[in-house]
């Protein structure tokens, strides 16, 4: 990820994190995401508990997709 998506995704970090909580709701998960930060791999979504692999799948399709925007 380069330094540009990262801003764009760090910019809106709050909406993103509303949404991908919305999502992980939606497949009845009690994982939430608490904050999202840079580091020099890329980003991190720090989460609440561990989570199952569904929920990661989900937290990676919607990053993806922002990078896409």
């Amino acid at each position: 990820m380069n330094s540009e998506n990262a801003s764009k995704v760090l910019s809106k970090s709050s909406n993103h994190i509303a949404n991908i909580n919305r999502l992980l709701r939606n497949i009845k998960s009690n994982t939430a995401t608490d904050f999202i930060r840079l580091d020099f791999r890329g980003i991190i979504v720090t989460i609440n508990n561990v989570a199952a692999q569904s929920n990661l799948n989900i937290i990676e399709k919607y990053i993806k997709r922002i990078n896409t925007m």
